[in-house]
């Protein structure tokens, strides 16, 4: 351990505080993967390794992806990576020195104006690491915010294996459970989370558009049952469909939480940007970072990281949440994003993820063998599909058609997902041909 300050004996008395003899014995690493030393890769010139890595990215097939499930790729103009590549932006570290930091914090400023503006809500925080990540903050929110001492939160039955598991893994220690209501349909089925709900659920989560794509038609019901039951109503949704929805402020959110990654980033299968905002009661209890405005000497309007008193670094374990970062950089990106299409721009793009996936559920629902949507409803960006043929064998004929497509278990049945948005729209005519190909032309 070179690089610690501590010397052997404080070394000794931290391990034996703990009673281990060893720092490896605080690591359950199983011994068929740790590490002995030896990397077992072959030495290469830089010329070889690239040539070895070329070479090994050109298996890969060259797919036009009609994937979705929580990964939705929109084109993103190249002033956004002309502007967020440049060394101040991409070096930057927290910014806890204003002074030197105005124009980051400028637009992290701005990306939490735009999600006020979104949701309605008073408080957005200037980003969480992702969707799931943002939802789990929210349940610890609510545990600690409700007047009673009801700590369970329902989700949708239909909620994704990934958001559920995060959201779990969140909630296990705390002791907070983690319940589903059923839907119908495709979407809430009021009535029965009427019969769910009581007095010990401190949270309802909802997410418009859905996990099956469909806009939530009843979410001013669930705000009342949440309402009636002094529950905190948490709603799912993203930063490009928040631009045709009504703002859930205006039927009873307290918290929103989703997908900002949607603006300003391609398609990364992994790496994400939250939105979070809530009312202006729990501003003390927001987690992450925030950004506030001020006054410098001269008089002139400045930005700063604000009460700062909520977080780890400062409070440690007494801290609101355990996140003492955020996605600055993806943030100014998709405020870069959002400001290059302005609000026009921004409804153009969230029409054109209606249009598109219904154009396209119209002209699968043609051909023989498959009914497109499953639900009927108003569906955003992507859609499930029914095929007389098993779902797995359509997504194979298609990818030998240079066609990603995924398949989804919907209660008992397996059916196809299909994710329009303006970067794969071209390619529709190719997916149906592929799709007619395989089940027949009515």
């Amino acid at each position: 351990m070179p690089y610690v300050t501590h010397s052997d004996a404080e070394r000794s008395a931290m391990l034996d505080a703990v009673g281990v003899s060893n720092p490896d014995d605080l690591f359950d690493i199983p011994e068929s993967v740790r590490f002995d030393g030896e990397y077992e890769i072959e030495a290469r010139s830089e010329r070889a390794t690239r040539s070895t890595v070329e070479g090994i990215l050109d298996e890969s097939p060259d797919l036009t992806e009609f994937l979705g499930g929580g990964h939705y790729d929109h084109y993103v103009p190249s002033v956004v990576d002309h502007l967020s590549l440049r060394s101040e932006f991409l070096t930057s570290y927290t910014q806890y020195q204003p002074e030197i930091t105005q124009g980051f914090l400028q637009a992290l400023f701005e990306f939490q104006s735009l999600v006020v503006e979104l949701t309605g809500l008073g408080i957005a925080n200037c980003s969480m690491y992702d969707r799931a990540t943002a939802l789990g903050e929210a349940a610890l929110l609510a545990d600690r915010v409700r007047a009673t001492s009801g700590e369970t939160v329902l989700v949708p039955d239909a909620i994704s294996d990934r958001m559920r598991s995060v959201l779990e893994n969140y909630t296990d220690g705390p002791g907070i459970a983690v319940d589903t209501y059923p839907t119908t349909g495709g979407t809430v089925d009021v009535n029965a989370l009427a019969e769910r709900i009581d007095d010990d659920t401190s949270m309802v989560y909802a997410a418009t558009p859905n996990a099956r794509g469909l806009l939530e038609p009843d979410l001013d019901a669930v705000g009342d049952l949440t309402d009636e039951h002094d529950a905190l109503f948490c709603v799912g949704s993203d930063a490009v469909a928040l631009a045709v929805l009504e703002p859930p402020e205006s039927y009873g959110a307290d918290i929103v939480v989703g997908d900002a990654g949607v603006l300003g980033l391609p398609t990364t299968y992994g790496m994400g940007l939250g939105l979070f905002a809530c009312r202006e009661d729990f501003l003390r209890q927001v987690p992450g970072r925030l950004v506030g405005t001020s006054e410098d000497a001269a008089g002139n309007r400045a930005y700063t990281l604000t009460l700062q008193t909520r977080e780890q670094h400062i409070r440690r374990e007494r801290a609101t949440s355990n996140i003492c970062t955020n996605q600055a950089w993806l943030a100014l990106r998709a405020a870069i994003h959002a400001a290059w299409l302005g609000p026009d721009g921004l409804v153009d793009l969230a029409e054109e993820c209606v249009a598109g996936v219904r154009e396209t559920c119209e002209r699968i629902d043609a051909l023989d063998g498959f009914t497109a949507p499953v639900y009927d409803g108003h569906h955003f960006r992507e859609a499930l599909v029914d095929t007389d043929a098993p779902a797995a064998d359509v997504v194979d004929h298609c990818r030998h058609a240079g066609l990603a497509l995924r398949t989804v278990e919907d209660g008992d049945t397996e059916r196809l997902a299909v994710c329009v948005t303006d970067t794969n729209r071209e390619q529709v005519d190719a997916l149906v041909d592929a799709l007619a190909g395989y089940g027949g032309a009515a």
